[in-house]
């Protein structure tokens, strides 16, 4: 038995969200379950299943994604020209 992930499309045009998970023996089972399940009242226009085990969590973000600046209380300019001044060699002594 596989778990597989549905998410559901409310309204055409809306974003996907996450519905809840259907326990399969394989992809056409599943596919049929989530539609009894998430599809039979016209509740959903379009479903995604994603077997689990295809999911990957993202936890670690380079730098360049590291937008500090766009919150209030996450930047600070003075620390960061202290290392950008680090960097260039220019840092007083």
């Amino acid at each position: 038995m596989a778990i597989f992930e549905v998410f559901r499309q409310e309204r055409k045009g809306q974003p996907f969200a996450h519905a809840g998970s259907v326990e399969a023996p394989d992809a056409a089972f599943a596919d049929a379950w989530a539609r009894e399940q998430y599809g039979r009242r016209g509740e959903s226009e379009a479903l995604w299943l994603v077997p689990r085990e295809a999911i990957h969590q993202v936890t670690e973000w380079a730098d360049e994604f590291d937008l500090k600046y766009r919150r209030v209380d996450g930047y600070s300019i003075k620390e960061r020209l202290r290392i950008a001044r680090e960097r260039a060699g220019t840092a007083a002594a």
